[in-house]
């Protein structure tokens, strides 16, 4: 099991304990007030700065600290703790509302750092040398020495782990010289963040920093992998396509999708996810009027003239394209004066599968 530091047993804080199905809503402002790019100074507010070498610094300094900042991926911005640091992973926990069963990713800058904390199983290893750094999730066993806190994994005796390829994310980990656990930097269960301001708009009151890398490039989350008896187990689909991950492991990926009533063995598992306020309909073949309307390609939706706004994933039906829009075009269709989203067919090959099961688990109950 995972050693965490003395501060896992800190008594004083209490964690969001909430059902498997359900999630803890916040209200959230929509974007930073217009006219600064470091909005209110006060320390009531986050401060957003340009990812410099400078600001990487700072962020790390606060990391080190066992502070919580905001910062940029490939994948999808992430809210950044020192893995090591049982507190400072309690206020992940508290500043999402996230529940406390569902686990976190710990980010590393090598294989060599990833090592310290986990056991690789051969095929693990040749997938993490092929696609690390990149948007690829790997839950292993724990060393017994390893020095996460049990907080980060939720009690299990796994850790899920991964190196981001973005320059800020690899940066900020040398930087500070720890692993950092870092969920999406959005209150739990809403729309993940691929920007700065959508971060700002969701936990501007409960962050101190925000590094501003820009609009992330993947626009998913990571996919997490999980090998069994030298068998492959897909445990969330995201911004690394299964027939990639098929080529290099020569034998076919299996959908795990798990007990919806359990709790997870890794993030991204919960039935309703990826929400905004609105409900989400899913291959729709006509808009109501009062829907807004994703569409996808040249699919034809009847209705979508009548639609409150219509926004277009990939107007050229390129699948990446349409990944590295939807969480940001899912937060601009979304809105007080629509009823519900309608979501055009996407395809489920290559990373439509990734973005189907964000939109399916954005179009659960909840």
């Amino acid at each position: 099991m995972c050693r965490g530091s003395e501060a896992d047993a800190f008594p004083a804080l209490t964690l969001p304990r909430i059902g498997p199905t359900q999630t803890r809503r916040a209200k959230r402002q929509d974007s930073p007030p217009p006219g600064s790019s470091v909005p209110h100074r006060s320390p009531e507010f986050a401060r957003i700065e340009a990812a410099t070498d400078e600001a990487i610094r700072l962020a790390a300094d606060h990391i080190r600290q066992g502070l919580l900042i905001a910062f940029p991926t490939e994948t999808v911005y992430g809210l950044g703790a020192d893995a090591t640091r049982g507190q400072a992973v309690a206020a992940i926990y508290e500043a999402k509302g996230r529940p406390s069963f569902n686990p976190l990713i710990a980010h590393v800058d090598s294989i060599a750092m990833a090592e310290t904390l986990v056991v690789f199983d051969p095929l693990s290893r040749r997938l993490a040398e092929t696609f690390w750094p990149g948007p690829l999730t790997l839950v292993l066993p724990m060393r017994s020495d390893c020095p996460v806190s049990s907080l980060a994994t939720a009690g299990l005796d796994t850790l899920a782990v991964r190196m981001p390829s973005h320059k800020v994310a690899l940066g900020l980990i040398r930087a500070a010289g720890v692993p950092i656990v870092a969920p999406s930097a959005n209150t739990s269960g809403h729309v993940s963040p691929t920007s700065a301001a959508h971060v700002y708009g969701d936990l501007s009151r409960r962050v101190p920093l925000i590094l501003d890398g820009g609009r992330t490039e993947v626009g998913l989350e990571s996919t997490i992998l999980q090998v069994r008896d030298d068998i492959p187990y897909l445990l969330r689909p995201g911004g690394l396509a299964r027939e990639e991950i098929e080529a290099v492991a020569g034998v076919a990926v299996v959908r795990s999708e798990g007990d919806p009533s359990a709790a997870p063995v890794a993030p991204g598992m919960l039935a309703s996810h990826y929400a905004p306020r609105a409900r989400v309909r899913l291959d729709a073949r006509r808009v109501e009027p009062d829907e807004a309307l994703l569409a996808f390609g040249g699919t034809v939706v009847r209705g979508a003239q009548e639609a409150k706004r219509v926004l277009n994933l990939s107007p050229s039906g390129s699948l990446r394209e349409a990944a590295a829009n939807l969480f940001d075009m899912l937060r601009r269709a979304d809105g007080d004066d629509v009823a519900g989203i309608a979501v055009a067919p996407i395809p489920t090959h290559g990373l439509g599968e990734a973005i189907r099961d964000r939109l399916t688990r954005a179009a659960a109950p909840r």
